[in-house]
């Protein structure tokens, strides 16, 4: 099995809050991780998202405790989308 990882930052401009947390997270930049694995039954090559996972707290922030949340990829990238807007409105 073929197996792929993305690590990228995420930012949010406003505080946040995802089913996988027990409470809001501050504004700030986070490491994202992405786990793909290759779907060999086709014959083109294609990727199969397995994990999404957000590091916290935020990269900014010194802290001596950290964890690695797997979150809902829908869930999150609708939390980007609320905030990008809620942060538009702000700037109008």
């Amino acid at each position: 099995m073929t197996v792929r990882t993305t690590d990228t930052e995420i930012t949010f401009a406003q505080p946040f809050m995802l089913s996988a947390f027990d409470a809001r997270q501050p504004a700030g930049t986070y490491r994202l991780v992405v786990d793909e694995e290759e779907i060999f039954s086709l014959s083109f090559l294609a990727y199969r998202r397995t994990a999404t996972m957000l590091h916290i707290p935020a990269i900014s922030v010194q802290s001596d405790r950290y964890q690695v949340v797997e979150v809902d990829p829908e869930e999150l990238a609708a939390a980007l989308d609320a905030d990008a807007l809620a942060s538009r409105s702000k700037e109008d």
